[in-house]
């Protein structure tokens, strides 16, 4: 049986905090959903017209669009929004491109051989430990910048020296602390490495050639694009970028993301323990009746599900979440 792309993942949040537009009817296109049911398909969507926080809804297979809307007064699906925190899965894809042309050394690249004027006095020894992985999957042993230390973070005269001065609750490589800061830490670290911001980095490494917008976006009080937050795409262009993934790295025949890259994001490497959800280079991961899903964001006010029918094909259902968690910050 053939993978889903993992467009849905990142379409289902994107938008979701988009300011209205008008209301715009749903296409009708009889396609041939090539295993999936069509009944379910079309519940899928009805379910997720009744969730007030998503605006669009994208469903592919194998390059094909099976589902495209605009719902609850959406905006154009060619429109840029901000696509909050499935930022860190695109981030993730730019630290990945950063490595195979050398800007960036590797996973195992200590933080402070780039940011070391950023480090504060007498640090604490862990933080020359500190690792571009331990970026990647949340593992940096820092206090959080996301939930009740968001505000305090955000409203900070320097984001990248509030990050790395942050006490340490844990080891490099410890626990999962889901914390923005972290790829914030690796937009600043793209940024001092290769001379040219992150929205240049990402404009010519990953917009242009997947032939997507990605507008600016928020900046820090020292000019660092936003690492992990606020970036903005359209939630056709999270649908390229999806395909970029299903494709292995490559799309019209030209290689834009090393394969190798995508197979090292995907193995679970933590746990979150407010979600359960496994996560690995910037990405959620885990499965559903035996299928891969790969999650751009876990938080939102319905979850999507690919799984197997009897007949082979999928079952893909959106439904609210049974449950939440504490939410204050990204």
């Amino acid at each position: 049986m053939r993978q889903m792309t993992g467009a849905l993942a990142l379409l289902l949040a994107s938008g979701c905090d988009a300011a209205p537009g008008p209301q715009q009817p749903a296409a009708s296109r009889p396609l041939e959903t090539r295993g999936l049911d069509g009944a379910i398909l079309a519940d899928t969507v009805a379910q997720a017209r009744r969730l007030p926080r998503i605006r669009s809804l994208l469903v592919m297979r194998d390059g094909q669009v099976l589902a495209e809307q605009r719902i609850n007064g959406g905006p154009p699906l060619d429109r840029p929004v901000n696509i909050k925190s499935a930022s860190k899965s695109v981030l993730s894809a730019l630290v990945g491109i950063a490595i195979a042309k050398g800007v960036l050394t590797g996973v195992d690249q200590r933080v402070p051989s780039v940011l070391g004027s950023d480090v504060p006095p007498d640090p604490n020894p862990s933080l020359t430990l500190l690792t571009v992985e331990d970026l990647l999957t949340m593992r940096a042993g820092l206090e959080r910048t996301s939930g009740e230390n968001y505000g305090r973070w955000v409203s900070s005269r320097n984001w990248v020296r509030f990050a790395l001065a942050r006490p340490f609750v844990d080891q490099p490589g410890g626990a999962m602390l889901y914390s923005t800061g972290n790829t914030h830490l690796l937009s600043a670290m793209l940024t001092r490495a290769s001379g040219r911001d992150t929205h240049a980095l990402m404009r010519d490494w990953l917009a242009e050639p997947l032939g997507i917008a990605i507008p600016p976006w928020s900046r820090d009080p020292q000019g660092i694009y936003f690492g992990g937050n606020d970036m903005l795409m359209s939630p056709r262009g999270l649908a390229r970028f999806g395909e970029l993934y299903r494709l292995g790295g490559m799309i019209d025949g030209r290689r834009i993301l090393p394969a190798r890259w995508i197979e090292e994001s995907w193995p679970p490497r933590t746990v979150s323990p407010w979600s359960g959800g496994q996560y690995g280079y910037g990405w959620f991961v885990g499965t559903s009746r035996g299928h891969p899903l790969r999650l751009g964001l876990w938080r939102a006010d319905a979850v999507h599900r690919a799984g197997p029918q009897a007949d082979g094909g999928h079952d893909l259902r959106c439904r609210r979440r049974a449950r939440h968690w504490p939410y204050r910050g990204a």
